[in-house]
């Protein structure tokens, strides 16, 4: 978890970087930029809020040959080693980002680049490096008074309530690639920012991993419970899933088939699933791995629940405990009608 409500920017250096391929300029300060508190109170704003609204994903850098040969991880551990030379340092951030921008769909915009102290991460108070980009411009009215009237003056100007592309990198697990926030709001350059200008890879902690993890049981539920079995199967074994990394703090594989799978054939189908599609979820060699309830969580509330049916009825079967299901909910054929059917029992209606 991050806290950034004492955070504070010691320095910060803007520069406008054009796109390449269209022949637009490059421009660099020549000084740090000088604000006053008002200022610094809105920057932080813009600056901070996406990551306090965006669940928070790790990354780190990454290099196919060393972690020495992705620039700008050797501009950061620079800069946390002398904080003073920020603003040169920016300079050099400023040219990278430059060279990246050679495609014709990314777009020209302001770089920030400030010096964060007192960031807290997991209860460890780091600094850390913000590195912002603004894009999009947006009209608003200007009103000037002129003798008896008022004029309206159309600008164009950056709006404070949305930040294009940013990054946090914080000075902690400096041996691994450090540990990065990333945000993006402009979904069609994404290798541009994260790729090709970070050059990140996801943090592969207990929180990665079992995000993964889930995620690929969303989809063997999907592709094979569903067809094999029916929708409610399906539903029962995310419920299952779920429950299991939320009761239990460390996870381990065979545990997990034998706890959630319910119908012995589908074991194997699961093992052969994890072969093929692994990959796609990075938990290739994954058997072991500490759950994160705070991913646990988060899954949960993203899981759908819900039967539809063809008669336009759904049938919601919100259970923390999946027993409840089994014990309440009855799936039947009606030979008279040639229809499927639920048979729900309960005691009373719940009044809203």
């Amino acid at each position: 978890m991050i806290n950034l409500y004492n955070t504070q920017i010691e320095s910060l250096s803007i520069h406008r970087i054009g796109n390449k391929s269209r022949n637009e300029n490059l421009f660099l300060s020549g000084n740090p930029y000088q604000f006053n508190d008002e200022l610094n109170s809105l920057l932080k704003e813009y600056f901070f809020k996406p990551f306090r609204e965006k669940e928070e994903n790790y990354f780190q850098f990454t290099n196919e040959a060393d972690l020495e040969f992705n620039p700008l991880y050797k501009i950061a551990a620079e800069i946390f080693e002398n904080p003073a030379n920020t603003h040169e340092q920016s300079k050099r951030i400023g040219n990278l980002l430059f060279e990246q921008s050679q495609h014709p769909h990314i777009k020209s915009g302001e770089l920030y680049v400030a010096y964060l102290e007192n960031c807290l991460i997991d209860n460890e108070k780091v600094n850390a490096l913000g590195i912002f980009k603004s894009e999009l411009k947006h009209d608003f009215l200007q009103f000037e008074e002129k003798e008896h009237n008022l004029d309206l003056l159309l600008q164009q100007g950056v709006s404070l309530n949305k930040l294009d592309k940013g990054c946090l990198i914080f000075n902690t697990k400096k041996e691994e690639g450090y540990r990065i926030l990333s945000v993006d709001s402009n979904k069609y350059d994404t290798k541009y920012w994260l790729e090709h200008f970070l050059g990140v890879e996801p943090f592969a902690d207990s929180n990665f991993h079992t995000k993964k993890y889930i995620k690929f049981c969303q989809d063997f539920a999907k592709d094979v419970v569903l067809p094999a079995e029916d929708k409610k199967e399906q539903v029962m074994f995310m419920n299952r899933a779920v429950n299991h990394f939320a009761k239990n703090d460390e996870f381990e594989e065979t545990a997990f088939l034998n706890d959630v799978i319910e119908n012995p054939e589908l074991i194997p189908e699961f093992k052969h699933y994890k072969t093929e599609k692994a990959p796609k979820y990075q938990i290739e060699d994954l058997t072991e791995f500490p759950i994160a309830n705070n991913a646990v969580s988060a899954a949960r509330k993203k899981i759908k629940n819900v039967i539809n049916l063809d008669t336009n009825v759904q049938i919601k079967m919100d259970f923390i405990n999946p027993e409840s299901a089994e014990k309440f909910v009855e799936k039947g054929w009606d030979e008279e009608k040639q229809m499927y059917y639920y048979l729900v029992y309960f005691n009373k209606e719940q009044k809203d």
